[in-house]
């Protein structure tokens, strides 16, 4: 049984509650008292526990159908899913990771990079880094986790230096790297597929397990073909496997237009991806699934492929749809759809948000941000439906009105919805940048610290801004990173300060929003505590 616990919902601002450095009260409190564990479930609207026991259900029932291997390819992040996690709020991360792991007696896993990203520089968002960083971080995270990667297969090779610096930094940790190549005019030439210069060019991967997962650093990095690939030459040994797929999104037994599903567009707006109704599905069995435009399309060419390599017994034969292939149980574990479609809303704006800064980086076109734009209009949400955009912008505001804050002119504003929704802001100052003044208020009131109290003494915060000044730094505020040290220093001698560093945990999961693009270091510190940043981005020169 719960304790009984607080859970309190944004209704609006009181204007009698606000503290000197800006904490922002709510009017309305609900409570949650002796509530089950199928009610907090609830309120969280996705229960994890109960969609890993029927998707190892439905993955133990495919694999049955096939006297050979089962190449399985899984969509979608196998380790920190969380673009999973924002959109269906109690979806743990990792939650693919323990339902590999409880299957791992009877599977490997080959993991592919294709050599155009790598080329290209594409970046992994929610972490920062390339696709190249990402592989080696997934390897170690997979081995940590006691899931070891059997093979790295570099897809599309045409001699890309990038790709042939990870394939030498991967053989030298021991990985086993193999290169497949660019085939001319795949996926719909099928004679040079299966031809000197199409699959007999791979090498092939000796894998033992009866269940190969094959996961990739993300959309388009080759796992369909490698799975084709394999299956090709398992066909050559007189084995007979197979070919399913793995996908968390779309969700083909949810509406199309469900929030979800739409999210899963704004997730993937870069790919020009989009759902559809599959038309395969409703022609043979007249049920309406959704499934995405590139599964659909590809689908033809598979069962092509399938009818030229597989027996006549075998299980992958007979899909009729693209649908047919997959088996995805996520709506089992939802809940709430009232919590998961408002989760969903956030997550489109917050990938809004992303785009417009990859687009400025380069890392986007144009047409990337105009799909978001129809994205946005289909769904009817505004950049506000993200509530802390509001409450950051305002703040701004509120600086330039403020006497003692901004810092050379320059007025920045941000805020953290927090998990109980309550909302916190901060404002820049000659102390402190307002990414550090809304983290210290955050932990102030969850520590229920007042809000007049100095976690770091303002001679210690000085003390900094004098030492920036003397680096011949342009701004000699602390960023968030610098705070956050001082705050640990302060900690020896003030008990209120590490009470408040105790708190830092609940930020995880939590979004923020700034109206200035943060610093690469506080970028970097709010990755690590776990906080989902949107910015508008704006950058203004301080003069020295």
């Amino acid at each position: 049984m719960l304790t009984t616990q607080n859970v309190i919902l944004l209704r609006g601002e009181n204007p009698r509650s606000r503290g000197k450095n800006g904490l922002l009260y709510d009017l309305q409190r609900i409570r949650m008292e002796k509530r089950s564990y199928s009610a907090l479930m609830d309120y969280f609207g996705f229960n994890t526990e109960k969609y890993l026991k029927v998707q190892k259900e439905a993955i133990e029932q495919r694999l049955d159908k096939f006297s050979g291997r089962l190449y399985l390819e899984f969509g979608g992040k196998l380790l920190w899913d969380y673009h999973a996690s924002r959109t269906l709020p109690g979806y743990d991360a990792n939650a693919k990771l323990t339902l590999l792991k409880s299957l791992e007696r009877n599977l490997e896993i080959i993991y592919c990079i294709s050599a155009k990203q790598l080329s290209n520089g594409k970046i992994r968002g929610d972490f920062g880094f390339d696709y190249g960083e990402s592989t080696i971080q997934a390897l170690e995270d997979l081995d940590s986790f006691g899931l070891p990667v059997s093979a790295v297969v570099i897809n599309r090779f045409e001699g890309e230096n990038e790709a042939v610096i990870l394939e030498n930094r991967l053989k030298r940790k021991g990985v086993p790297v193999y290169r497949r190549f660019e085939i001319e005019g795949y996926p719909n030439n099928l004679d040079c597929i299966f031809g000197s210069q199409g699959y007999d060019k791979d090498q092939y991967i000796n894998v033992k397990k009866k269940l190969v997962v094959v996961w990739g650093a993300g959309p388009g990095s080759g796992k369909l073909s490698t799975c084709l690939g394999q299956v090709y030459h398992d066909v050559k040994r007189k084995i007979n496997s197979g070919y399913a797929k793995f996908e968390t999104f779309p969700v083909w037994n949810l509406p199309l237009e469900h929030p979800v599903n739409i999210a899963y567009e704004a997730a993937t707006a870069d790919l020009g991806d989009f759902n559809v109704i599959d038309p395969f599905h409703l022609k043979t069995y007249g049920k309406i699934a959704v499934n995405y435009n590139r599964d659909v399309e590809a689908f033809p060419i598979i069962k092509e492929i399938f009818a030229k390599i597989l027996q006549e017994n075998n299980f992958s034969r007979s899909y009729a749809s693209p649908t047919d292939m997959g088996f995805n149980m996520l709506r089992e574990g939802i809940n709430n759809d009232a919590i998961v479609q408002g989760a969903a809303k956030r997550e489109i704006v917050f990938y809004h948000f992303r785009y417009k800064e990859e687009y400025k980086k380069g890392l986007v076109d144009e047409e990337t941000l105009n799909r978001m734009n129809a994205i946005m209009e289909k769904v009817g949400i505004e950049e506000e439906y993200l509530k802390p955009v509001t409450v950051a912008r305002k703040a701004r505001q509120q600086a330039r009105k403020t006497k003692g804050k901004g810092e050379k002119g320059i007025y920045c504003g941000a805020a953290i919805q927090l998990a109980d929704n309550r909302l916190v802001y901060g404002k820049n100052s000659p102390l402190l940048h307002a990414e550090a003044s809304v983290v210290l208020n955050a932990v102030k009131y969850l520590a229920q610290i007042s809000d007049r109290t100095d976690l770091i003494s303002k001679s210690v915060i000085k003390e900094v801004n004098q030492l920036k000044k003397q680096m011949n730094e342009v701004s000699h505020s602390l960023n968030c990173t610098e705070a956050l040290l001082a705050l640990a220093v302060s900690g020896q001698t003030n008990p209120l300060a590490k009470k408040a560093q105790k708190y830092l945990g609940k930020l995880r999961g939590c979004f923020m929003h700034t109206t200035h693009l943060p610093s690469s270091a506080d970028q970097s510190t709010f990755r690590k505590l776990g906080l989902w940043i949107s910015t508008d981005g704006i950058v203004e020169k301080i003069r020295k």
